[in-house]
């Protein structure tokens, strides 16, 4: 799916993260649980590619917790890398994170000057909620919409860190259209901004593929459909989202079933695991040859044609 949603803060942030970057000790880079890769920005790995990172997989109660522990796992590789796990309600984690970027900026430690970290991640993933409990008090605006903060911020923590506070942002271009959808799905783009009947096909797909059971024990229906439109039309008719004559308001129903998912009522969900991810880009990296093969085969043609 293609993503238009992209608002002029966004794109004044990315480029103000940039900015900022050469005189960053670290980044706290927030992802969601349920897709690591796809709510990751591409733009800052990029920039910040061997700069120290902790990656907090927020929203771990949402996900499902095998393969968040494989993400854990896959992240950590790197040694210039800690993956922590937080549903962004308990202090205590808030402390590990503290407690990580001295251990990741030893030169620091000691020093008079504080440890600067950026923290960053893409709309409605938690991040206010984390500086707060890394303040031990209510700094930053939260809200369960998109795009609350607006602009850069400096926080003082008064532990020796220094947090500079981005705006939640996406990026301009989503390579991998599946990632797209995750992002749809898990509400991390505005709800006006997205087809839900298209989204909640996506999201179905996927989860009569890889968790049935979640629907069957949600939705009381002991034989699943094999399709989409079929399972939508079902829970349609039992949850009573329908028009005049009966007729099963599929916009309706499939608001209700995302607002579910993303509350957790089919319980603990993943959309991507690391091997999954993998076999996606392998396949961009083979679309994307295969472009630049044809772009090169029409130059050589056009030059072929001047020389005549």
């Amino acid at each position: 799916m293609a993503v238009h949603w992209y608002p002029g803060h966004m794109h004044k942030a990315n480029k103000d993260m940039a900015l900022s970057l050469p005189e960053v000790d670290l980044i706290i880079e927030l992802l969601d649980a349920r897709l690591p890769f796809s709510s990751a920005n591409p733009l800052l790995s990029k920039l910040g590619a061997d700069m120290p990172r902790i990656k907090i997989l927020s929203k771990s109660d949402l996900a499902d917790p095998e393969v968040t522990a494989r993400w854990q796992a896959h992240f950590e590789q790197s040694q210039t890398v800690k993956a922590l796990l937080t549903t962004l309600t308990q202090s205590d984690k808030a402390q590990a994170v503290a407690a990580a970027c001295r251990k990741l900026v030893p030169r620091k430690n000691n020093a008079t000057h504080n440890i600067v970290a950026m923290i960053t991640g893409i709309p409605n993933v938690g991040k206010s909620t984390l500086i707060n409990a890394m303040a031990g008090k209510a700094i930053a605006k939260t809200g369960n919409e998109p795009a609350i903060t607006k602009g850069q911020q400096r926080i003082n923590l008064r532990n020796g860190i220094l947090l500079v506070d981005t705006p939640g942002v996406l990026w301009p271009k989503i390579e991998n259209e599946l990632s797209g959808y995750r992002l749809a799905t898990t509400g991390a783009l505005k709800d006006t901004a997205i087809n839900h009947v298209e989204i909640a096909y996506f999201a179905v797909d996927y989860l009569l593929k890889h968790y049935p059971q979640r629907l069957i024990e949600r939705y009381g229906i002991e034989e699943l459909p094999d399709n989409e439109l079929a399972f939508l039309e079902l829970m349609g008719a039992r949850r009573g989202c329908l028009r005049a004559g009966g007729q099963v308001d599929l916009d309706k129903v499939s608001s209700l079933l995302l607002n579910e998912l993303r509350s957790g009522k089919l319980g603990q969900v993943s959309f991507e695991t690391p091997e999954m991810v993998e076999l996606e880009l392998d396949e961009i990296r083979r679309r994307q040859t295969e472009k630049a093969e044809v772009r090169k085969k029409k130059r050589v043609e056009r030059k072929a044609r001047r020389k005549v």
